[in-house]
């Protein structure tokens, strides 16, 4: 059984969640709370279909175990303070795991909170690969992507196909900037050059100045490292850089975003993601099952995510019990690194000592408008990468959990 609550916003960003009939049954039931940017620059990449896909993964595990599932949502605002006034709320009336974000910084000043109460992060759209590197916690999972994948992924392949000078256009704030120098390690270790970079402030609509500086350097990848960059994208193809022998390489961009500008502005662009509607019969059985519910779109990778994230969490809950797991998260996200994940969004996937999520990711390139065959027909696969070669191995993340 699923029960949906969506908390009212206050001033500060949440309101109290008042007791209500039927409150007492929380000791048999488990509550999610889904912290997200709810009506900012990032909110898109998440929000309703995360919500829906995490619905979907609830409604599985509950039909086969009986599990109790509670949902709640609420907005950070992208602002750490608030994100943690409402994580401490939500805790302190009994919810156990958190989940989504959205946002590396608010993800990793709830994450310390997280662990003192012991209980669950579901860290399904956290880009930063600190989070599960000197950040990690034993409560703390991290799914689906993050800056160190996406650099070892795009960097290491577009180097092998001859990209041996970039230059950077990147986001001005954390997560830009650690996607532009975990890139940079990459492929400077892989013989090519970093020719420069210019860093661009959140909300920037005209890139042209960037796109000029990009083009005077001559180097072969412009690469674009940051959610906050389609406008880039599109005047990207205005400027022609195709046709001035330059290849544009998105660090990180989204399926739905890919939709929103069109094929004809995205057209050849490569990128990375770990899951993709079409792959297979499993993947494009889960997108049947959630879509309705997204108004006919396709899930994005980060909101695949909710979904894997919910179902291995709660399997893992099924497995301890529900009192087990309300009285301890370390044990219930240890369980979790025991079994193996097992659903229709993640290929080959496993949870490690750090919490870290690994799985086969996909190196894709943007079809044209004639070679595709429907709307949310946008990829071909160019490469498949094992576990091994996509993520950043254990040892070099400087995880406490994770013994050398």
């Amino acid at each position: 059984m699923i029960i949906t609550r969506r908390t009212a916003l206050a001033a500060l960003g949440v309101s109290l969640l008042t007791p209500r009939s039927g409150f007492a049954q929380a000791a048999n039931t488990i509550r999610i709370g889904i912290l997200q940017d709810g009506s900012g620059p990032y909110s898109y990449l998440g929000e309703a279909g995360s919500v829906a896909c995490a619905h979907q993964a609830a409604k599985e595990v509950s039909e086969a175990s009986g599990l109790q599932v509670e949902f709640l949502t609420a907005d950070h605002q992208n602002k750490p303070d608030i994100g943690v006034n409402i994580a401490r709320q939500w805790l302190d009336q009994g919810v156990d795991a958190l989940m989504e974000f959205n946002n590396s910084d608010v993800a990793l000043a709830v994450s310390p909170l997280v662990a003192e109460k012991d209980r669950v992060i579901l860290g399904n759209n956290v880009g930063s690969a600190t989070f599960s590197g000197k950040a990690c916690t034993a409560n703390n999972t991290h799914w689906v992507f993050d800056t160190a994948m996406l650099a070892r992924a795009v960097g290491t392949a577009v180097v092998e196909e001859g990209g041996d000078s970039w230059f950077f256009i990147r986001a001005d704030y954390s997560f830009g900037k650690a996607l532009t120098d975990d890139t940079t390690a990459v492929v400077e270790k892989k013989g090519a050059k970093v020719i420069g970079q210019v860093a661009m402030p959140l909300g920037t609509a005209d890139f042209a100045s960037a796109l000029l500086q990009a083009h005077a350097s001559g180097a072969k990848v412009v690469a674009l490292a940051g959610g906050d960059l389609l406008n880039c994208v599109k005047q990207a193809e205005e400027f022609n850089l195709s046709g001035a022998g330059q290849k544009v390489a998105c660090l990180i961009i989204y399926i739905s975003d890919i939709h929103s500008l069109g094929l004809k502005a995205t057209k050849g662009i490569e990128l990375t993601e770990s899951f993709y509607w079409d792959l297979n019969d499993r993947s494009r059985a889960f997108t049947k099952r959630v879509s309705a519910a997204m108004g006919g779109k396709s899930p994005n990778m980060g909101q695949a995510g909710a979904y894997s994230a919910v179902h291995h969490y709660l399997n893992a809950v099924a497995d301890l019990g529900v009192a087990a797991a309300k009285a301890s998260g370390r044990a219930t996200v240890a369980r979790m690194k025991q079994n193996p994940i097992q659903d229709d969004v993640l290929t080959h996937a496993s949870m490690r000592a750090d919490g870290r999520v690994v799985s086969d990711v996909y190196l894709f390139e943007v079809k044209s408008p004639e070679a595709s065959k429907n709307e949310w027909d946008v990829y071909t696969v160019k490469k498949v990468l094992s576990p091994e070669e996509a993520w950043r191995p254990m040892s070099e993340g400087g995880c406490p959990l994770v013994k050398t």
